[in-house]
């Protein structure tokens, strides 16, 4: 974890700060926005093949949650990493070069013949992940506008309604055509990095002298150390959370209603893509709700509110968990931009690296989930892991120990 202090940074560690935008600049944000949606439509449609994939390839639930964790784990590697050089030195025009790496990875998945392949280019998807959403992200803020957490939700449910997506395109494209079609898919690709390429130039042109002044500037005012450690911590419960639950909706939800209510992979995918259109629309709400009321009472609510419905969802017929996945993906989607916009008002100077690190985190949260919820599918049964699931949300009770916003305001002050 970064050190942080009341005094500023050693002058090894120089951080840019790009010139400060007044306005909202809606067109740099719909076109990272809409980076982001195929960026992760492109990931969902890999997690939406993995019936196919399965069939196709004699696969055990272990070496499916193994295919999550191959580009999952490699984002949560990385993210930080790429985030804390970035900081230091940005690379606008790493957002093209993201979605080229994702489209590599899906031919080599379309083309693979042998669980090796699955598992590279799976990998390579996961390394453009890591490309794309540090410096994403903090292009999102820069042309917020000062509407921090607008920008973040927008960028956010651009994602989020790629997830969604990726079910359908499954359904309707990939299970009739075959895994070689996984391939044309990649086209969305070239796309994104034409739509990355405009925001690119003008993420640089705020960088240069021209555009405003590409200077090192130190956080204002850090906070006490202990109170960002503290909140970290806090915050990174709360994450583990919500993408372990999340994770076991999206790697396995298809196989759980399969299995106990004996729908086809079609109308799986289907009530798949009514729980991520409801994750989608949390989304939007979580971050403009969060700059009105103040963060943590979003994220109070965001995690321990799905909890009824969770604790419920195992034991209801299809219809029913139909309708519990809705509220459940509503209230679950709501935490993450509230969530990461706190954590980088902890930390001002280390946008690149906080984002790194919260989407590293999910990743990795994801990752390590779906391999350890698989290996649990095969000893017992898919059933058992929604189970245990259902009481994940409780840890939102740690959110309690978030400072508020005064308490924050406070704290910076008598810096």
């Amino acid at each position: 974890m970064a050190h942080v202090s009341r005094y500023a940074p050693p002058m090894a560690t120089t951080h840019f700060t790009p010139a400060k935008v007044q306005t909202t600049t809606y067109a740099v944000l719909f076109a990272v926005t809409a980076g982001h949606l195929i960026n992760d439509t492109l990931q969902a449609l890999l997690l939406s093949i993995y019936p196919l994939l399965r069939e196709l390839h004699n696969l055990s639930f272990a070496q499916v949650g193994f295919i999550t964790m191959a580009f999952q784990a490699t984002a949560s590697v990385l993210q930080p990493l790429i985030g804390h050089y970035t900081d230091k030195k940005p690379f606008p025009y790493s957002l093209p070069i993201a979605p080229a790496m994702s489209l590599v990875g899906l031919v080599v998945v379309g083309l693979a013949h042998s669980y090796g392949m699955i598992l590279v280019g799976a990998t390579l998807i996961g390394i453009g992940s890591s490309i794309f959403h540090p410096e994403a992200s903090r292009l999102a803020r820069l042309a917020s506008g000062g509407r921090f957490g607008f920008a973040q939700s927008l960028f956010q449910v651009g994602g989020n309604f790629g997830t969604s997506i990726g079910p359908l395109l499954a359904a309707f494209l990939v299970v009739p055509h075959g895994q070689g079609s996984v391939a044309w898919l990649a086209l969305l690709a070239l796309l994104s990095v034409a739509v990355l390429s405009y925001a690119a130039k003008w993420y640089a042109h705020h960088l240069s002298p021209k555009g405003g002044a590409r200077h090192s500037a130190p956080p204002p005012n850090p906070l006490p150390r202990r109170m960002v450690i503290t909140s970290l911590s806090v915050l990174l419960c709360l994450m583990f959370s919500k993408f372990l639950y999340t994770s076991s909706m999206s790697s396995f939800y298809t196989f759980y209603l399969m299995d106990t209510f004996g729908l086809s992979p079609k109308e799986a995918q289907i009530d798949l893509f009514i729980y991520l259109a409801a994750f989608a629309a949390g989304t939007l709400m979580g971050g403009p709700i969060g700059d009105r009321i103040g963060r943590k009472a979003v994220i109070w609510f965001s995690v321990l509110g799905a909890l009824p419905f969770t604790v419920v969802l195992p034991y209801a017929n299809h219809f029913w968990t139909v309708i519990l996945s809705i509220p459940i993906g509503f209230i679950l989607a709501s935490a993450f931009s509230a969530m990461l916009v706190y954590a980088q008002e902890l930390m001002p100077g280390r946008i690149g690296m906080i984002s790194g690190l919260f989407f590293g985190v999910a990743f990795g949260i994801a990752a390590a989930g779906a391999a350890l919820l698989g290996t649990v599918a095969d000893a017992t049964s898919i059933g058992f892991v929604f189970h245990i699931c259902s009481f994940l949300p409780a840890i939102g009770l740690m959110a309690m120990f978030l400072p508020n916003k005064k308490e924050l305001a406070t704290a910076q002050a008598a810096g």
